[in-house]
């Protein structure tokens, strides 16, 4: 099983082979992508961490009896876990932002529709009153036409009782004009025989009998006058819909004029939130070109350390081919000189061993981090050649593994270092334990060529250009944090622009949905009145038509009053003339 541990040291008896390495587990993997914490503190010695200098961070394999199988150093597994955590937030943010917009547009959408269904249901029901009352429009108009043929037969009738009752007069007027001359005659002869009285009294008899009743068409007359009246109060109730209605229509007229400048607005909005993401987008072009001015120059300093470092390197392998060559520091000779053979001999048995893993383990770094090389001048190699999309890829690729052989070869400055200076102290340990023993003679190291000024003025020279590599690393870092920024802003808001510019798209929808529905709100009222107005207009001069029949009734009956006043005039007169 695989764990995350960091290497302990405790330092136990003499010289630099003394130290004992342990393990402390601190994380275990329990699949790909899935690690747990190990409970408390728990320690496993491990002889192959001796390598490894204190607070390093292992990756190593353990038995099932604990038993270490494979070890070896975390930094670059680690970096490249955190890349990829690093790359799989990215994409949970892009995935929950993508997944937040869905909803929204869901969201607006539901409502759109349910806004519709509910517009739908209303129109139905303004349709279906609509519909009742066109019905009683028409039944008011049938009863009204009714109320019209009725007044048209009662005038007819006055017309005809008038006729009549003219007829009566005019022949009233002609026994008027003879009983004068009758009368002129019999003031001369002071009395009427019987037969001239008898006719006189059957003419009045007949000028009584010839009065029209006016009591009948009167009756009538008065019920399509009341039918009138309630005919006008359900026209009043209508005309009053009609200017609710009305009112309703002018204030949705209103309401799309409103809405009609607020879209005008959110368009003058819209477009000028993308003529500054268009601004955006051509300075995140210019940060992407300083970005690739800066990947450049740090290619070239990266060489540059490369070369510094295979100098460095052959200055390393001239002093490991040469034993006259001395790049550590002194050790203590009078103590070597004062310790016993026997804890000499055991002290350089065990700087061997150590050198030993330590060579083994070094060599395998170097291994490693030439691999590490051919794979950067590989990407290289790959970016000269390659269009403008794949470059940006390959750029990625290619800081991510300049990064980790920066990192691998930092490790490995001072892993070499430690190995030669174990070498050289181990050197002269076996020399002063040789001529102790009388083997060799331990002068020879005054002879050593030093290689410390050299290499510390090319230590200088390699620090200084990490320096400005890192400067530069940080630079390019802070240009790509500022350009996946910019390209997260630029995305936002091109999500954001492309939500807004569907809810205007909505918005203008719905105003020319309600500027067509209040125009067809317009078509109704404009009808209502003109059904409306005719109606009004038949019952109008039905009325007046009804209220001159009334005058002409009127002027019959004060007629028929006058006449049987003179009726009972001329009786009296008889009755006076036969006395």
């Amino acid at each position: 099983m695989l764990y995350l541990a960091e290497v302990q040291k405790q330092k136990s008896g003499f010289g630099l082979g003394g130290a004992k390495a342990e393990l402390k587990l601190l994380a275990c993997r329990r699949s790909e992508h899935n690690w747990s914490a190990v409970p408390g503190e728990e320690l496993i010695p491990a002889e192959e961490a001796n390598s490894f200098n204190a607070g390093t961070l292992v990756l190593v394999e353990l038995s099932n009896s604990k038993q270490v199988q494979q070890i070896q150093e975390a930094a670059r597994q680690l970096v490249s876990i955190l890349q990829n955590f690093s790359r799989l937030q990215d994409k949970f943010k892009d995935k929950e932002e993508e997944i937040e917009q869905w909803k929204a547009s869901l969201t607006f959408s539901s409502q759109e529709l349910n806004r519709r269904e509910m517009e739908m249901q209303a129109r139905e029901e303004q349709l279906a009153q609509m519909e009742d009352e066109l019905e009683r429009l028409e039944a008011q108009r049938s009863e009204i036409e009714s109320s019209r043929d009725e007044a048209n037969r009662l005038r007819a009738e006055v017309d005809s009782s008038r006729l009549e009752m003219e007829a009566a007069w005019e022949q009233l007027r002609g026994e008027m004009q003879r009983m004068e001359q009758q009368q002129a005659v019999m003031q001369q002869a002071a009395v009427l025989d019987h037969q001239q009285a008898q006719n006189i009294r059957d003419l009045l008899e007949r000028l009584s009998s010839a009065r029209a009743s006016t009591d009948g068409i009167r009756g009538e007359l008065n019920q399509s006058l009341a039918m009138v009246a309630a005919t006008q109060a359900i026209l009043d109730q209508h005309w009053q819909q009609l200017e609710q209605k009305r009112g309703a229509a002018q204030h949705q007229q209103d309401e799309v004029d409103r809405n009609s400048q607020n879209v005008q607005n959110r368009w003058q909005e819209w477009q000028q939130a993308q003529e500054s993401l268009a601004q955006a987008r051509a300075e995140l072009k210019g940060q992407q070109s300083a970005l690739s001015v800066k990947q450049e120059q740090v290619q070239a300093l990266g060489s540059q350390i490369r070369t510094q470092e295979d100098v460095y390197q052959q200055l390393y392998r001239l002093a490991e081919s040469s034993d006259r060559v001395n790049v550590s520091e002194k050790v203590d000779v009078q103590a070597l000189e004062k310790m016993p053979i026997e804890e000499l001999q055991g002290v350089v048995q065990n700087l061997k061993q150590d050198l030993e893993k330590v060579f083994r383990f070094v060599n395998d770094q170097e291994e490693e981090l030439g691999f590490q090389r051919q794979a950067i001048e590989e990407l290289e190699a790959k970016i000269r050649a390659a269009s403008e999309y794949d470059r940006l890829s390959l750029e990625g690729e290619l800081a991510d593994e300049q990064e980790n052989y920066n990192m691998l070869n930092e490790t490995l400055v001072g892993q070499r270092r430690s190995l030669r200076e174990r070498e050289e102290v181990l050197n002269q340990h076996s020399a002063v334990l040789e001529r102790r023993l009388g083997k060799a003679d331990g002068g020879k190291n005054n002879e050593k060529i030093d290689l410390g000024p050299v290499l510390s003025q090319l230590e200088g020279v390699r620090h200084q250009q990490g320096e400005e590599l890192e400067r530069l690393e940080n630079q390019v870092q802070q240009l790509r944090e500022a350009i996946a920024a910019m390209e997260g802003t630029i995305h936002r808001q091109s999500g954001e622009q492309e939500a807004k510019r569907y809810e205007i798209k909505q918005l203008e929808q719905n105003w020319l949905a309600s500027r067509a529905t209040v125009a067809e709100l317009w078509g109704r009222v404009n009808l209502y009145q003109e059904m409306l107005q005719p109606v009004q207009d038949s019952l109008n001069g039905l009325r007046q038509k009804l209220e001159g029949t009334t005058g002409v009734l009127n002027q019959v009956q004060e007629a028929g009053d006058r006449q049987a006043q003179a009726i009972a005039q001329l009786r009296e007169m008889l009755a006076s003339l036969t006395n």
